[in-house]
């Protein structure tokens, strides 16, 4: 903080905008904008992992592991994602306390359930009441991780399992003549080549997930849109030091050009992937880059 901040009835013009874009909470502000990236960078990967496990289990020739994998599909690409966020978190949280509940205070008499209250014993509470303010954080972070990778997962499940039934199956078939195992036809035939199948899908899944991140917000992890909303609205002179309109025009305007440019990396960092997996492949895009060529 720049010394002469400490009397901020005293400044003016740029110094005062300077002192208010340095106060705590704007540097709060701008570290939730590496919580919204670090969100990206963790729930992407993990939810690809459910995806591909989902679509593995939808395309399984075990019945009731089939049932499982298209259910998992199906229900929650059903549920609304907002009804989904408030109910999966809170039933999640509950889930948790109740299994440390039954382990650490087996002689608990009084029930779980009273009325709508969910009362477990203190030292099953996650995160325990004495706990640092930063394992709070990291719990929440955690579980807003987990819910947005098993929605996600969901789409890219559907998005994984339609790419491997668009590889042609005359090519698994000259695998299985070659003496290759189903393991092998899987593994070496399948997989390298349903990602270029994928990739259109995955890559509007991964734009939507970018857009999904003020969901955010309802878990209550203090992102982005909490502190545009908290630091633009209106201020008095009686609760900060820093007095000023109605101003969240201002930063929901930064957050646009922040998602706007986002995407536009996105775009291309996909183009070059998506050139790179149809270097030599059997589609329209590989053909008309060996003609190119």
């Amino acid at each position: 903080m720049f010394s002469y901040c400490a009397d901020p009835s005293a400044l003016e013009g740029l110094s005062w905008y300077l002192c208010y874009l340095t106060t705590g909470k704007h540097m709060a502000f701008y570290t939730s904008f590496g919580t919204v990236l670090l969100l990206l960078a963790i729930t992407a990967p993990v939810a690809l992992g459910f995806g591909f496990l989902g679509a593995m289990s939808a395309r399984s020739h075990f019945a009731p592991l089939s049932w499982l994998g298209k259910g998992y599909i199906a229900v929650v690409r059903g549920v609304p994602d907002i009804a989904f966020f408030l109910f999966f978190v809170i039933a999640l949280d509950q889930f948790f306390e109740w299994i440390r509940h039954e382990v650490k205070c087996p002689d608990w008499e009084q029930p779980i359930r009273q009325g709508n209250d969910f009362v477990v014993c203190a030292a099953a509470k996650l995160p325990l009441g004495n706990a640092p303010q930063v394992v709070h954080e990291i719990y929440g972070f955690s579980l807003a991780v987990l819910t947005f990778a098993i929605v996600f997962g969901a789409f890219a499940a559907n998005v994984l399992f339609g790419a491997m039934r668009a590889v042609p199956r005359a090519q698994l078939e000259t695998a299985e003549a070659y003496g290759m195992s189903q393991r092998q036809c899987f593994w070496r035939i399948l997989v390298p080549q349903m990602w270029v199948y994928a990739l259109p899908g995955l890559s509007n899944l991964w734009m939507v997930l970018i857009k999904a991140t003020p969901l955010l917000f309802l878990l209550g992890v203090e992102d982005i849109v909490f502190w545009a909303r908290e630091l633009g609205g209106a201020k008095t002179p009686r609760f900060t030091d820093y007095p000023h309109g109605d101003w969240r025009m201002w930063y929901f305007l930064a957050l646009l050009v922040f998602y706007l440019a986002f995407t536009r990396v996105s775009e291309v960092a996909l183009d070059r992937l998506m050139k790179r997996l149809t270097r030599g492949q059997a589609t329209l895009a590989g053909e008309a880059q060996r003609k190119a060529a």
